[in-house]
């Protein structure tokens, strides 16, 4: 009977033991920002378990994270079966680059590069993203913010593509649609949610991403 029980468990924990994706990861960090939202986190708890997500490498190193707290919905979070992303950057692997501004702000601007996928946490705070002088070397980078009653303010260069989706609760969630004439050039796609804050992005007037042309000559060589 027990050799049974043995031969059971495996199985049942197998999907713990798989890498994980990035849907696997936001789902995670879904469930965080809800719990911040709700209360059942405080600021310092939620910056210390969002750290702890993007740094994790399989299903397993995500679970101690959200196991105590309900999935938006009041469902069991789960990530046995994550949906593939609708579209994956081609660009090399990088980590992410997460920014929290819990009660002070913080400032991203200037020449830097430009990560993946950039995560926002506004906590009556503002973070502030300028990639009007970055270094793109993705052709789709994704940020993703949380603003609870703080902002999230993102300027792009004119000659970037603009996307945008999001919700706010007494805050919103403002996208300046733009689309670049060159059809390789960088999309800058921003998600949030806001609850009495903002997320706001839009084109910074007069700056183009200024090494455009090499970058797409680097993409036509790879």
């Amino acid at each position: 009977m027990d050799l049974e029980k043995r031969s059971q468990t495996p199985s049942a924990k197998a999907p713990a033991r798989l890498r994980a994706s990035d849907a696997d990861r936001d789902r995670a960090a879904d469930i965080l920002a809800d719990a911040l939202a709700t209360g059942r986190l405080d600021p310092v708890e939620h910056g210390e378990r969002i750290d702890g997500v993007y740094n994790a490498k399989t299903v397993a190193e995500l679970e101690p994270f959200v196991e105590d707290l309900p999935a938006p919905g009041g469902k069991s979070p789960s990530f046995e079966k994550a949906p593939a992303p609708a579209e994956r950057d081609e660009g090399p692997e990088a980590p992410d680059e997460t920014l929290h501004a819990i009660f002070g702000d913080v400032v991203r601007k200037g020449r830097w590069r430009v990560a993946r996928r950039t995560h926002a946490f506004a906590v009556f705070g503002d973070v502030v993203i300028d990639l009007s002088e970055a270094v793109f070397e993705h052709q789709k980078v994704v940020i993703k913010g949380f603003a609870l009653f703080g902002d999230v303010k993102i300027r792009v260069p004119e000659n970037v593509s603009l996307r945008g989706r999001g919700a706010g609760i007494f805050g919103s969630v403002e996208v300046d649609r733009l689309d670049a004439e060159d059809k390789d050039a960088p999309v800058v796609q921003v998600e949030g949610f806001a609850a009495f804050g903002d997320i706001k992005a839009r084109p910074k007037r007069g700056k183009l991403v200024r090494d455009l042309r090499g970058y797409l000559r680097k993409k036509l060589e790879d």
